[in-house]
């Protein structure tokens, strides 16, 4: 596991050196539940091995955390190869509400939390959250709005800021 946690650093001395990845910042740009998840569980990961997790939600993705919509994420079906089905089917009526209902039974049958449980356990554990000032504007969403564990609305530069430093990796989701 050291290995997954260490970057390489240029040779001193011909000696190749590894240093600690110290932060992991996440764009999460769409809210489907494919997506919300593969979000969550790698910042909760980041968490678990002691390293600082940020995810910064913007565009579609503020749904994932929109306190009306969150529990009503769905998983895309059309244009999606991981769902190992044609385009077609995947458009019908209702293909896309039985595939998250199947999708939730299954993380139910996991014991996996819903999404509500898994931002209050990110939460707690320290990640820091954060909503994009320019898609909550543009969506006229406000913070009140939002699951109240997110930090503050910011600027696409604050979180680059946020992400600035050595040992500081950024995941678009």
């Amino acid at each position: 596991m050291e290995d997954i946690l260490m970057k390489e650093a240029p040779a001193e001395n011909g000696v190749e050196q590894k240093k600690p990845i110290r932060k992991m910042c996440f764009i999460l740009s769409k809210a489907g539940l494919e997506s919300v998840y593969a979000c969550f569980i790698m910042a909760n990961g980041a968490r678990m091995e002691g390293i600082e997790a940020e995810i910064f939600f913007t565009f579609f993705g503020l749904d994932a955390v929109h306190k009306k919509r969150l529990e009503h994420l769905h998983i895309a079906t059309v244009g999606n190869p991981g769902m190992h089905i044609p385009t077609l089917l995947g458009g019908l009526p209702g293909m896309e509400s039985y595939a998250s209902r199947m999708m939730r039974k299954q993380m139910e049958a996991m014991d996996l939390p819903t999404v509500h449980e898994f931002l209050d356990i990110l939460s707690a554990s320290g990640v820091q959250m954060y909503g994009c000032k320019l898609a909550a504007d543009m969506f006229k969403i406000t913070k009140d709005d939002l699951y109240e564990g997110i930090d503050s609305i910011i600027t696409v530069g604050d979180f680059y800021q946020h992400a600035q430093g050595d040992g500081v990796h950024m995941i678009f989701v």
